[in-house]
């Protein structure tokens, strides 16, 4: 731990805290959007899903709820662009979609900074440096976020990943964090080219479900 007291200590302090204090502060703004998304897209308020955070370790993650349950005839969920209603990528645009995982940042799940967390089903996919993204807990935001977001290829994020977990720093963090505001308010890279959030990561044949990709 010698050397790196940041990475062990004072960054999961800071998480703590600024977690707590956007809480707060973003109180009027979460509650309004839990009240817009029960009108508009019924219940439940929050999506969750099992996502793998520090070490490879499974946890569920919170998100304000974006997309309808339509379904075919089959009962089986429409794709992603006939679910995602105007209000949905509003709150998607803006990342107030992701404002609850505020919560998984105080309970420890995830950090304020770090690699985005990826569904569990994309465990067995990753190589042993893909891996190392789990070095460190998951973040709101992060390097491969400011570097291009959803519009940058998977291999692009995985190296940016593993960039960050090499270059931890409270400069490298306060860095990603002063980048993040300008591109959420420009509503910036929310989409990759012809989709509504990202494309499958395909690097093994392992089915995932392709209905959870809020």
């Amino acid at each position: 731990m010698r050397g790196n007291t940041y990475k062990y200590i004072w960054k999961r302090l800071l998480d703590i805290v600024g977690s707590v204090s956007l809480i707060i502060l973003l109180a009027p703004l979460l509650l309004l959007a839990a009240i817009l998304v029960r009108i508009k897209l019924g219940s439940p308020i929050f999506f969750t899903q099992d996502r793998l955070g520090l070490n490879g370790q499974s946890f569920t993650i919170w998100k304000f709820r974006s997309m309808t349950n339509c379904v075919d005839a089959d009962g089986k969920f429409l794709a992603d662009e006939y679910r995602l209603t105007k209000f949905g990528k509003l709150l998607r645009d803006c990342s107030i979609d992701e404002l609850p995982q505020l919560w998984n940042v105080v309970i420890g799940d995830m950090s304020l900074i770090g690699p985005r967390p990826f569904i569990a089903e994309y465990g067995s996919r990753y190589t042993a440096e893909q891996m190392r993204r789990h070095e460190v807990r998951p973040g709101i935001s992060g390097w491969a976020q400011v570097m291009g977001r959803n519009s940058i290829s998977w291999n692009q994020k995985f190296i940016l990943d593993v960039w960050y977990v090499d270059n931890l720093s409270l400069m490298t963090d306060l860095g990603i964090l002063f980048r993040t505001i300008p591109i959420v308010l420009g509503r910036a890279d929310v989409s990759a080219e012809n989709h509504v959030s990202m494309p499958e990561w395909a690097n093994s044949e392992v089915p995932i479900d392709e209905n959870a990709s809020e």
